[in-house]
């Protein structure tokens, strides 16, 4: 069917036209718009933002390196002990000096709280520890240690970085690391190893993020100079075992906070999402009166 001279094509689908089913006229891209939804980036933003996958990454070294000290016998669970609370101390005190209280404030917890809380989870720890000790005497030491891997990248796979992603899940990235705790202390020496180590690791896990997570919001340039601190001990930390292990853990991280955020601008340039007339109509009314 051939166009009709001096019909004028309508985008209508209740009329009949002269027109075939697929005609369209000079006038169809008019409406054509490129890239509608796209967000421009910064580098330094996202260098930034890559601060926290960073954070993680060495949380993970660190506490690699520490457990392996321990099971070297380089380092006695009574001086990681008496360390990790001395900094859990000044961490608290930093959480709350941050934003002058204002948070402790709204959610109404008391340091009393905070106070129980730590020592029911201190006490049960312990009183668990001999049976944290022997849990997995039954497993073959490979398969531990392949396991605390997978539960370990598995906490960096699904750690709450800032993303709204249905793949992100706080819970399960906090439990893969602390089954990776229990896994790796069972292979300790005694129970006091096994507790100490799974109490850094909490420490490390739960408690050291959430402090970041304040910085980042509230002092960025402090969240900075602490995430490029951080960095340097647990490369320093990681040299002491393996110079390779610690030139591929660098590369890493330069891959992450200056490869990565560089790729992504570059990529942002060759975006060409299109949008028209031929997109999918979107209902904008608020239909939750038909509901009732």
């Amino acid at each position: 069917m051939e166009p009709v001279a001096g019909r004028r094509w309508q985008k209508v689908l209740y009329e009949r036209q002269p027109f075939p089913d697929n005609y369209v006229d000079q006038r169809f891209l008019e409406e054509l718009q490129k890239n509608v939804h796209a967000r421009q980036y910064r580098y330094q933003a996202v260098v930034f933002q890559s601060g926290v996958v960073a954070q993680q990454l060495c949380s993970v070294c660190v506490f690699v390196v520490t457990w392996w000290y321990m099971d070297a016998g380089m380092l006695s669970p009574q001086g990681l002990f008496v360390a990790a609370l001395v900094s859990s101390l000044l961490g608290y005190v930093l959480f709350d000096a941050v934003d002058g209280g204002a948070g402790r404030w709204e959610s109404g917890r008391t340091r009393w709280a905070d106070l129980k809380s730590t020592l029911v989870f201190t006490a049960f720890t312990y009183g668990f520890s001999p049976v944290l000790k022997t849990l997995t005497e039954s497993i073959s030491t490979d398969t531990i240690y392949a396991m605390s891997a997978l539960m370990l990248l598995g906490h960096l796979i699904f750690f709450d970085y800032g993303a709204n992603a249905a793949i992100v899940s706080s819970t399960l990235s906090l439990n893969m690391a602390i089954f990776a705790s229990v896994c790796l202390a069972s292979r300790l020496p005694r129970s006091l190893h096994a507790f100490v180590m799974v109490t850094f690791a909490m420490q490390i896990f739960a408690l050291w993020p959430m402090l970041q997570k304040k910085l980042k919001a509230l002092t960025p340039r402090c969240y900075v100079g602490v995430t490029v601190l951080f960095a340097l001990a647990a490369l320093v930390g990681l040299a002491t075992i393996s110079t390779v292990g610690a030139v591929l853990f660098t590369s890493l991280l330069l891959a992450v906070c200056g490869l990565c955020p560089y790729c992504l601008i570059r990529l942002q340039l060759l975006k060409d999402n299109i949008h028209g007339p031929w997109d999918e109509a979107e209902i904008k009314e608020d239909l939750s009166r038909f509901l009732m």
